[in-house]
């Protein structure tokens, strides 16, 4: 995320989410239970980056020689289910709350992330 002469890289399986404020009804229409709400242990937000995904190792034709691998050899990554402008309800418990640009962002590692509210783009046939 590009914010004047700052850029903030997400690395690997985490994803920057904007907090929303806790409520039992979410943005999106999803209803978090009362006892989630109070303990504040279920959070919302809409998701603005996304890292590359989980790191895969070097590949290599014998497995057991790592030193083997092509120089410059790019990384590889399985990539995330979350995607920028989706909607996701976390676990508060695991997530690190940062300021960057003075708003208020966390950072969720994938594995916290519990659902995901994403709007259905309709395909186009093209049949009138």
């Amino acid at each position: 995320m590009l914010r004047g002469d700052k850029e903030l890289i997400v690395v690997g399986d985490r994803v920057l989410i904007r907090i929303e404020e806790v409520e039992e009804r979410t943005e999106v229409g999803l209803y978090l239970p009362p006892t989630a709400v109070e303990k504040e242990s279920v959070q919302s937000g809409k998701v603005e980056e996304v890292g590359p995904g989980i790191p895969l190792p070097p590949k290599t034709e014998d497995e057991d020689v790592p030193w083997n691998q092509e120089k410059g050899e790019r990384p590889r990554y399985i990539p995330l289910q979350a995607h920028k402008g989706d909607t996701a309800v976390f676990l508060k418990r695991d997530a690190v709350e940062i300021k960057f640009d003075n708003e208020k962002y966390m950072v969720v590692p994938h594995s916290a992330i519990l659902v995901i509210v994403r709007p259905v783009v309709p395909l186009n046939t093209g049949q009138p």
